[in-house]
């Protein structure tokens, strides 16, 4: 999956500066959890693709030295284990940025603190 930047939508862009206030963690850290939360939840289906109105990211500091991480990962959610055909590059980032818009509302219920972050961790990979 090839960008070089990414703008996510203006609603998530506002949940993100209410959970920076709340967490005092970085917007890019906070989307790497919500894709993950999102991911974690499945495939986006038929959800409507957000609008492209909110904050801007370039792809290293969206995702840092893990871009091909979580590429596989979204591939693999969206795909599936044995794809029939695979996705674009146009589609995969259409999808990624979905699943942050998705991860960051899930987010903004689920987190009142920095201290809410680590309850999403499993205690089997906290051991």
């Amino acid at each position: 999956m090839h960008y070089s930047k990414l703008r996510i939508s203006k609603d998530a862009a506002s949940k993100l500066r209410a959970l920076r206030q709340r967490t005092g963690l970085t917007p890019n850290l906070l989307c790497r959890i919500a894709l993950m939360v999102s991911l974690e939840q499945g495939p986006l289906r038929d959800m409507h693709a957000p609008d492209e109105e909110g904050s801007e990211f370039n792809a290293y500091t969206l995702t840092g030295e893990y871009g091909a991480l979580f590429a596989g990962m979204l591939r693999f959610v969206e795909e599936g284990a044995a794809p029939d055909r695979q996705l674009d590059d146009v589609a995969l980032v259409g999808l990624l940025r979905g699943h942050i818009h998705r991860g960051v509302g899930m987010l903004s219920v689920r987190v009142r603190s920095a201290l809410d972050v680590l309850t999403l961790i499993p205690e089997e990979a906290a051991a």
